[in-house]
């Protein structure tokens, strides 16, 4: 059985916030099942109108429906609940209570006892059908789900009623009559549904008609009919639906355990659309046969609880393995997009009676997208077969279980490839060529002799009046004698006689400089035309190929009013140059030009587009382009209009036509032999991350598949106030990511925006940590401006990085990868020569001090650090969720409580940066204590940060600490909450987690003198260990010790002062 929820609103709600309002949210609980509505901002009236299903197997259980307060940095608070009975809503009237207020009850220690109201509807529906639902629910709010407002509609025309009274029946249809609504979706989809029955809106229908019929029909009856009406769907008519109403999303990416199938069909996506997934299709039960599974049985497809989401249920029992008995599995299929040319389904399989079956779910994610056309010009499709474990809680035989499916998997798919052949015939690759080989090979250069050339070059103006007038002034020659010596005239030398004769000769000399220009330019473009069309790329790795198409109004700068375009592209230090294109303002080139094949991935191809002004002249640039492959799908540049910026090409809106097509000939190998190459160089060896690690690296800043990451390091970025964080370094980019109380910053820019990079001494204001300074060329990696300390007065933007917890790694491979990717071939060796010279001036006594640097302790330290990658896997999705340092997201316990014979006030001075501050933190075994001021963060929050060295009584190592803390008053009590995270530096796997502490103190009202303080703690790891438990038992240990004697010395303190 299944019992519906509708959550509709609630009224009279108490402020919770300082601000007079409050933030509320609903939670539903019923047994282990949970789900919770979204927040409404700022709202005592809140109103939701959202609809949950429940799966009842108990009813003597109850459904909780609590009402709570989203508060950013701390618990959310519970405004008020109410308990509902199962057994109440099974007894009731047809099985439904009717839309009602419930008063909200406060928790036992709440003071305030009015809470409000909340208004919900709550009934048991035996079928999960989309057209199952109670004809007695009369909703008064617009639900957000369209489905919803057809329930009474469709149930009234095809679905039998049960026994309601005919009171409810009226009150129904005349609700329906007050209010009619447009067909939804939904309603359109139900239609399909039920094309064979009558239509008859619901007002026209009468209430003892509808009575009689209920009466009538066995309700076992009627659920085989629903059954067979949905086996009876026009599948193909709803997926056409599906598509006016999906037209334009994206295709979701391959899932991060890996690809088992990707293959091309002869067939149109609809087509194989169909054979897979129809529910008229026997292909499934074949695969199933083929596969030796039993009881299989195809569910129907359903729109679940009224939502616009296509779903189904297969279930079948898996044929017995070698390791494991023959099991039952539950797959639910879901339309993630249907648009008519791509498809995609989601299958989630279930199997509970599998060793830790519950931990888990399989995920298989079908994606049929439209192929390239076949040579008989018929359409193909592409099928693309991805998969995952979704595991729902962790378990120790994580690597075990995904080890089992993995193999598993592959060998059902290459089952389920093989019989899809039998039905579908595959496309040949070799025959059909790639999307890149075709586009290309259907461009063809317009080919001119150079005689037509000259014809349609030196056809204007300029040419033809100074080829009349020489012929004029030659006529007028042959016509006349010759004249008498005058003046100064001599033998050979015969001058102008008046002031028009020398305004023409100035006027000749003029047109014949000219066109002996236009001679020379046009000479000199029939030598540069065409000089990198055509040439092939050089060895293997990232080959990247442009089609230059045409262009579009671009600008004129001759008098004529036309220019002589030509366009040059620019990526990682290369160049490629079309011809010149004579008198165009829409000129079309139609050529090719491929760059030589790289190691690692390009990050931006420039295009710039110049007017051609002579061999000895400064070409004029038309408008330039940029296009970043980091932020563009490569699948979208395959055929593209690029706008030209510009003054010149804006004016005109210039643009041109390319197709661009990135390719890796060497396949995971350029991967593996970046690394080793950058490994050497950094001296060190880099591994290559897990998919599942690069797939969270990769989402975390919406990267394409092909970007890697290289390294990651814990540090602070410096601004206004230092923030904790992680540094991320890929091939491409450098990114930066904090979570720091739930304020989150994320951003990245390229090696090559980076012009300079320098390291400065350890400050006060670093923790007592080298800085890394970032500086980028002007004008570039605005994207990332939020994270910048300064920016200069030409545009330079500077990033500060400091507090790394292995500062001479992370500097080692930082400068790596800028000078691999940033700098030119002179550049590099202009470095090489200043470091050899540099380390030629140390001495032998230098060099034997940076040998006993290295302590023991961090050789101990450095054999400890084994990480696991599917653990950096899950912390860097941690981080994508929000989870990586937000304090509300961790799992924080009570380390200590007491109640202190001082004020309060008096217990601030520890956090207020006074003299007694420091006097405790030495007598814990703090030294070098310093700190920041307090500083506002946000309204009644401050923040400050600190730093300080461990005595050798408190750490053999005697590491460094590096601290935010922030503080805010308790909310309607006399006392404060300060929020501490804290890194640890210098000490074995101090890089592996961040400790977070929580003091919360106020007063006493039965004392005149006293306060209570409560201090938690947690841990949250960014890396796995196998020495979790030791660390954190001994970190808890040394922390209770340490709290003990800080508040011992306050009290002492106190009693001194006064």
């Amino acid at each position: 059985m299944k019992l519906l929820v509708r959550v509709i609103e609630a009224r009279n709600i108490p402020a919770m916030d300082p601000n007079g309002f409050s933030d509320p949210y609903v939670k539903l609980q019923l047994g282990r099942q949970r789900f919770r509505t979204k927040v409404v901002k700022k709202c005592l009236n809140p109103s939701w109108c959202e609809e949950f299903t429940f799966n009842v197997d108990d009813l003597k259980a109850k459904l909780v429906i609590a009402v709570l307060d989203e508060d950013k940095y701390f618990n959310d608070d519970v405004i008020g609940q109410v308990k509902v009975p199962v057994s109440q809503v099974f007894e009731a009237m047809d099985k439904s209570l009717a839309t009602s207020w419930y008063s909200l009850q406060p928790r036992k220690k709440a003071k305030n006892k009015d809470c409000g109201e909340i208004l919900v509807t709550i009934w048991f529906s035996q079928n999960s059908s989309l057209l199952d639902l109670p004809t007695s629910l009369v909703d008064p709010a617009p639900l957000p789900r369209k489905g919803a407002d057809m329930g009474m509609d469709s149930t009234l025309r095809s679905s039998p009623l049960r026994s309601a009274s005919p009171m409810r029946v009226e009150e129904g249809l005349s609700f329906k009559e007050e209010k009619p609504s447009a067909p939804t979706f939904a309603d359109r989809i139900a239609q399909i549904f039920n094309k064979n029955v009558d239509t008859t809106p619901a007002s026209s229908v009468e209430a003892p008609d509808i009575l009689e019929l209920s009466e009538s029909e066995n309700p076992a009856v009627s659920e085989n009919k629903s059954e067979e009406q949905f086996s009876a769907i026009d599948f193909e008519e709803v997926m056409r639906s599906m598509g006016m109403k999906e037209r334009g999303r994206g295709v979701p990416s391959n899932l991060p355990g890996g690809v088992v199938l990707d293959q091309l069909y002869s067939v149109a996506p609809g087509e194989l659309n169909s054979l897979l997934f129809s529910p008229d299709s026997s292909f499934m039960k074949s695969v199933a046969d083929v596969q030796g599974s039993t009881e299989f049985h195809l569910g129907p497809w359903e729109f679940e609880n009224g939502s616009e989401s296509l779903k189904r249920v297969v279930t079948y029992i898996k044929a017995p393995s070698k390791l494991i008995k023959a099991l039952k599995a539950t797959e639910e299929q879901t339309y993630m997009i249907a648009d008519g040319k791509a498809f995609a389904v989601l299958a989630s399989v279930s199997t509970p009676d599998a060793p830790y079956g519950k931990t888990f779910k399989a995920e298989v994610l079908y994606c049929i997208t439209l192929g390239p056309e076949l040579p008989s010009g018929e359409q193909s499709s592409r099928l693309v077969v991805s998969w995952r474990m979704n595991f729902l809680q962790s378990t120790m035989m994580k690597g075990m279980i995904e080890g089992g499916a993995r193999q598993g998997i592959k060998e059902s798919f290459e089952q389920y490839q093989k019989l899809l052949s039998q039905n579908v015939k595959p496309a040949d690759v070799k025959e059909m060529g790639s999307e890149k080989d075709q586009v290309l090979a259907s461009l063809q250069v317009e080919h001119l002799s150079d005689w037509k050339l000259a014809v349609q070059y030196f056809t204007n103006f300029t040419v033809i009046s100074s080829i009349f007038m020489g012929l004029y002034v030659l006529v007028h020659i042959w016509l006349t004698m010759p004249s008498t010596i005058q003046g100064l005239e001599f033998v050979g030398l015969d001058l102008p006689d008046s002031i028009g004769e020398l305004i023409v000769c100035g006027v000749l000399v003029l047109q014949g400089k000219r066109v002996l220009e236009l001679i020379s330019r046009f000479m000199q473009a029939r030598v540069q035309r065409g000089s990198d069309h055509g040439i092939k790329a050089q060895g293997e790795g990232w080959l990247l190929t442009v089609a230059l198409i045409e262009g579009s109004n671009l600008a004129a700068v001759d008098s004529s009013g036309f220019s002589d375009p030509y366009v040059v592209f620019t990526c990682n230090g290369k160049t490629r140059t079309s011809s010149i294109k004579f008198q165009k303002s829409d000129p079309l080139w139609n050529e090719i030009f491929e760059f030589d094949a790289m190691d690692e991935p390009p990050s931006v191809l420039d295009v710039e587009v110049f007017d051609f002004d002579g061999p000895f002249d400064d070409a004029t640039s038309l408008g330039r382009a940029e296009i970043n492959f980091l932020k563009t799908n490569i699948s979208e540049l395959s055929d593209i209009w690029i706008p030209i910026q510009g003054k010149l090409a804006q004016a005109c809106q210039s643009k041109l036509h390319l197709r661009v097509f990135l390719n890796n000939t060497r396949g995971g190998n350029v991967v593996i032999d970046y690394l080793t190459k950058m490994g050497k160089e950094v001296g060190k060896k880099i591994k290559l991350r897990s998919p599942q690690t690069n797939f969270a690296f990769q989402k975390l800043f919406a990267l394409p598949p092909e970007e890697f990451l290289i390294n990651d390091f814990a540090c602070h970025l410096k601004r206004k106030m230092p923030l904790q964080g992680r540094l991320f370094l890929s091939a491409r980019i450098i990114g930066f990511h904090a979570d720091l109380f739930g304020h989150k910053t994320k951003f990245f820019f390229l090696w090559e925006d980076i012009e300079d990079i320098q390291v400065i001494p350890p400050t006060l204001s670093s923790m007592g940590s080298p800085i890394i300074i970032m500086t980028l060329w002007p004008g570039r990696g605005f994207d990332a401006r939020h994270g910048a300390r300064t920016q200069d007065p030409e545009g330079r933007l500077k990033f500060h990085f400091h507090s790394f917890v292995s500062f001479n790694m992370a500097q080692r491979t930082i400068m790596v990868l800028w000078k691999a990717r940033a700098l030119t071939p002179e550049q590099k060796v202009q470095i090489v020569e200043e470091e050899s010279e540099a380390n030629s001036v140390q001495t032998a006594e230098e060099e034997a001090i940076a040998k006993n640097l290295l302590s023991a302790e961090e050789i101990e330290a450095k054999s400890l650090q084994i990480v696991d990658e599917e653990s950096e896997a899950k912390s860097l999705l941690s981080e994508e969720s929000g989870s990586f340092l937000g304090a509300e997201d961790i799992n924080m316990f009570m380390v200590y409580s007491s109640v202190l014979s001082l004020p309060t006030s008096f217990f601030m001075e520890l956090f207020r940066g006074s003299e007694i501050d420091r006097r405790v933190m030495e007598r814990v075994g703090c030294l070098n204590y310093s700190h920041s001021p307090w500083e506002s963060e946000n309204q009644d929050v401050y923040q400050r940060q600190l730093y300080y060295k461990f005595d050798k009584r408190i750490s053999r190592y005697r590491g460094e600490v590096t601290s935010t803390q922030q503080k805010s008053r308790l909310s309607g009590k006399n006392g404060w909450l300060i929020e501490e995270v804290m890194t640890l530096h210098g000490v074995p796997l101090g890089d592996f987690f961040t400790l977070h502490l929580r003091y919360q103190v106020e007063d006493l009202p039965s004392r005149s003198v006293g306060c209570n303080v409560e201090v938690y703690f947690g841990v949250t790891w960014s890396k796995d260990s196998k020495q979790q438990k030791r660390i954190t038992k001994n970190i808890m240990s040394n922390l209770q010790d340490r709290l003990k004697v800080m508040f011992s010395v306050l009290e002492k303190e106190y009693v001194s002062g006064t």
